[in-house]
């Protein structure tokens, strides 16, 4: 749990240097996130793999949070979207005002996965 949140937080802290391009910081910020909901489906011992592991992911995600969790989860699901489109297909795709508001929805996630584990799994915490 412990490598996965400094995963989290070294890809959130990236996600904020203005040197590098806003679809880089995009992806950063979209891995800090990821690196999160994992913590939740680890410490719940569910593994996911494959071609839609990621989609799966943010699929589960409200079953162990709780389904007050659905809409964030669903924002992170639509940043995956737009992130494989600045991944694969076009360069440029994100605007800043995205990624000020993923950077704000990661930070205020992390705090969320950390009084989830405390709840749930104390002998977890990082």
């Amino acid at each position: 749990m412990r490598n996965l949140l400094r995963v989290a937080d070294r890809d959130l802290g990236d996600a904020r240097v203005e040197a590098v391009s806003v679809d880089t910081r995009f992806r950063l910020g979209y891995q800090a996130a990821f690196a999160l909901a994992t913590i939740v489906l680890a410490a719940s011992g569910v593994r996911t793999t494959g071609v839609r592991h990621h989609v799966v992911t943010w699929q589960a995600l409200p079953e162990l949070l709780g389904a007050e969790f659905q809409d964030l989860t669903g924002y992170f699901d639509q940043v995956r979207s737009k992130r494989n489109v600045a991944d694969y297909d076009r360069a440029f795709e994100i605007a800043e005002v995205e990624l000020r508001e993923l950077i704000e929805e990661v930070r205020k996630f992390r705090p969320v996965v950390l009084a989830w584990l405390k709840k749930h799994h104390r002998s977890l915490q990082p």
